[in-house]
């Protein structure tokens, strides 16, 4: 993750040491949602680092109805915001109501807190659209001292935004998904390497990789791992870095065969 600069770092834990008292003080009042509104403005500002009149638009208008808040850098719309009342526990139909919202206004990035809880999700823009959770933040448990807590918050920093580390952070996550795993296993060289370390076990057994692949698809690899979008995602994924690693491969005139991983295939039979 890319590193806080220094004045950010010393804003968080700033920040945190200020608003978790007064976090805490507000959910012991039960404040309702525009109260805790007014709250998650100033955390925003003196927190996250957003300027609260030029990067901050409330009551935010999509197609009739109006999202709780937004963030506008230079102009340009990044982010909806939606905030619940503070005593009021997250659930299912508010981030339905939090990713519907991005949806219709096309947006790739959504923000559901109440003030504790903050849950950032990833819209993917495909038939249905789909949404992922990338960061769950309890604010009220952060620690000002921990390197990672700081990290988590300054995802959401303008500056942090500026730098695109929440996206860089999501594609970390994803290489290290499920999925992504799930697609690697099928690609030739790691069929390879468990081939020769079962052969390495078992030398008067012949195997070869397409029996190693069946085992994982049939009985290795959970399905939901090797169906639908996200894994269908991964392969893409895998088969784009394969291609272009072998295109730079022969570009060079070393004749050097490439270590290239192999795109996994996708089984019928599954």
């Amino acid at each position: 993750m890319a590193s806080i600069p220094k004045k950010v770092a010393e804003r968080l834990i700033a920040g945190i040491k200020r608003y978790q008292p007064i976090l805490v003080a507000a959910k012991a009042r039960d404040v309702g949602e525009a109260d805790t509104v007014t709250i998650i403005k100033d955390m925003l500002s003196d927190v996250f680092g957003y300027d609260k009149y030029t990067d901050l638009t409330s009551e935010y208008s999509i197609r009739g109805t109006y999202c709780d808040l937004a963030t506008k850098i230079d102009g340009v719309l990044q982010t909806l915001i939606e905030v619940k009342a503070i005593g009021l526990d997250l659930k299912d139909q508010h981030v339905k109501q939090a990713v519907d919202y991005a949806a219709n206004q096309g947006v790739e990035w959504v923000l559901l807190t109440n003030g504790m809880c903050w849950r950032v999700f990833r819209l993917t823009f495909a038939k249905p659209i789909d949404h992922e959770l990338v960061v769950d933040i309890d604010f009220s448990t952060l620690n000002s001292r921990s390197e990672h807590d700081l990290e988590l918050i300054y995802l959401w920093c303008k500056e942090g935004w500026q730098r695109s580390v929440l996206g860089e952070y999501h594609t970390q996550r994803q290489a290290l998904s499920r999925f992504f795993v799930g697609a690697m296993l099928q690609t030739n060289p790691v069929l390879e390497v468990i081939r020769r370390e079962l052969r390495r076990v078992s030398p008067d057994v012949r195997i070869d990789i397409d029996q190693i692949k069946d085992v994982l698809l049939s009985e290795v690899i959970k399905r939901e791992v090797i169906e639908g979008e996200k894994a269908e995602e991964a392969r893409k994924k895998i088969a784009k870095a394969a291609a272009k690693a072998l295109r730079a491969s022969n570009s060079k005139v070393s004749g050097k065969e490439p270590d290239v991983v192999s795109a996994p295939t996708t089984d019928s039979s599954v």
